[in-house]
């Protein structure tokens, strides 16, 4: 264990960050990029070797989940990914529907899944969407094919859609699903939430990043402790994954203050416990070996 991190937040020898996003303005278009944001233009493998190399332990592998929608960004991430293993390793893609292609069950990324491209999961980024996610288009289509095929589902939501992603869980039993940021992210962690997030806990292969909750606020570590203590009593240690959300987090915190915020935040765990939430659950969920 790190010394300097509290009892409470013990985190083991490694961890395999389940979030982390590369990009580059210069090669292709970041819809939401911004300079008003205050994020790099670019950042590549380099950059996330030379951030997680702060860490208080070793972060052994990276999932690196894409910024933006496009196939030619798709690619280039992949590309990174194979040359530069495992930081970043597995990737996920993006959901951007095909709807006049009954054969595209992942939208954008099925010319990469079709060409023998690895990638772990497709993520559903709708928070702006119908309560009831009716208005993604193929929706039960690209679950039954990443159940089929062995990948699972990500879900960046917010609190009002967690229903509606439990009601997706039903109908597909044989699909892994990981909300990112716990259908939260840096809101407010209100009965409405806690009562959605119980509601898709109840699904056994629903799991959930504690990712993307840091903010700069003068009583943040509170509101988080708050946050996370819920998530561990709802889904349990071993359904919940670290995940840094660098390098949108830097713009709070280095890396390294967000895995020591992230470890105080936790209650007390037994070994068995540490291990899953900080690497065991992101390497199943994720393929990754070694």
């Amino acid at each position: 264990m790190s010394a300097g991190l509290s009892s409470g937040g013990a985190v083991p020898d490694g961890i395999v960050d389940a979030h982390v996003h590369l990009w580059d303005t210069g090669a292709m278009r970041i819809s939401w990029f911004a300079e008003r944001l205050g994020l790099p233009r670019r950042v590549g493998p380099d950059d996330l070797a030379r951030a997680t190399a702060t860490s208080p332990v070793p972060v052994r592998a990276a999932v690196a989940v894409q910024a933006a929608d496009t196939e030619g960004e798709a690619r280039w991430l992949a590309a990174w990914a194979a040359a530069h293993g495992p930081l970043p390793g597995p990737v996920v893609l993006q959901y951007d529907a095909r709807p006049g292609d009954p054969a595209a069950w992942a939208g954008m990324a099925q010319p990469l899944l079709d060409d023998g491209v690895p990638v772990a999961g497709v993520r559903l980024a709708v928070p702006g969407g119908a309560a009831d996610l009716s208005d993604v288009a193929g929706l039960d289509a690209l679950c039954a094919g990443l159940a089929g095929t062995g990948r699972l589902l990500e879900t960046l939501v917010r609190p009002e859609q967690l229903p509606a992603v439990a009601a997706l869980a039903d109908r597909h039993p044989a699909l892994d699903v990981v909300v990112c940021h716990l259908g939260l992210g840096t809101g407010a962690p209100d009965e409405a939430w806690r009562a959605a997030l119980a509601d898709v806990a109840a699904r056994p292969r629903v799991h959930a990043k504690l990712s993307g909750l840091h903010t700069a606020g003068p009583d943040d570590a509170g509101r988080v402790a708050l946050i996370a203590r819920a998530a561990v009593d709802l889904l349990g240690p071993g359904r919940l994954l670290f995940g840094s959300d660098w390098p949108v987090s830097a713009r709070v915190a280095p890396y390294a203050e967000v895995v020591g915020r992230t470890a105080r935040a936790l209650p007390r765990l037994d070994d068995a416990a540490v291990s899953a939430l900080w690497s065991g659950t992101a390497a199943r969920l994720y393929g990754i070996t070694g």
